[in-house]
Order: C-alpha cells, then structure tokens, then sequence
C-alpha cells in the first residue's frame, strides 16, 4: 500500500467524527437543508481526503441521481456522498459538489451532531436547498 497524503485544512473546518481527518470548510457549505437517513447533512462545494465508492444510481425525494458514496481516507468511514449527475434540470447544480452527513462529523467547534428519536430512516435523500 501507497503513503497517504491527506490534506490539511486552516480555518472553521469539518472533520471526521472518528479520526478527526479534515474534510471541508465552512466557506464551502452550499446549503445546510439536506436529509440523510441518519438526519442532517450538508451540501459542500468542495471536500478534501476522502475516497469515491462506486457510482450507482439512486432516487430520492428531489429526482433521479447519480452519486457515489464518500469514504473518511483517515479510517474509511462512509461520510457522505457526491453527486456525479443531476437527471432533473432544476437539480444540475449539485453536479460535482458532496454531501456530508452531520452525524458523521465533528463541527468546527469540535461538536458532533447527534441522531434524535425523530429521525426518519428511509431512504438516503436531499432536500431542495
């Protein structure tokens, strides 16, 4: 196996809940309205040190997409996703961007968001943000 490069990141960031890896900035969030099946999540124009799953095909509430899961590369904990293709044209602008689920991650402050009895856990899905 390889050395592993990983990015380290300066200001207000996001990092894995597990090993503390940096995966985005705050100045990269898109748009906190985002559901996972775990609760929150956020769209980020850029994340830094994780690794593409593979592409797959999947319907949510906002339309047809075609995503790809994202791993921690710190300890390969399943973080989010990245939306590789947007079929619906009110939905193209999330081409290209990921999606980090708050109960995969630590806060700028060091918090971690917590799974609520609330929580709806269907499917893996994206609000309109």
């Amino acid at each position: 196996m390889g050395r592993l490069f990983v990015v380290s990141l300066e200001g207000k960031i996001y990092s894995c809940r597990h090993c503390r890896t940096h995966l985005a900035l705050c100045d990269d969030i898109v748009s906190k309205s985002f559901h996972s099946r775990h609760g929150k999540a956020y769209l980020f124009s850029k994340v830094v040190n994780v690794s593409l799953g593979v592409k797959e095909e999947r319907l949510m509430m906002t339309g047809l997409h075609t995503v790809a899961d994202i791993f921690c590369v710190g300890c390969g904990s399943i973080v989010g996703w990245k939306y590789e293709t947007a079929h619906e044209k009110g939905q193209k602008y999330k081409e290209g961007k990921s999606v980090l689920e708050r109960v995969k991650v630590s806060g700028p402050d060091g918090n971690n968001y917590w799974v609520s009895h609330e929580t709806q856990v269907g499917g893996s899905d994206a609000d309109d943000a």
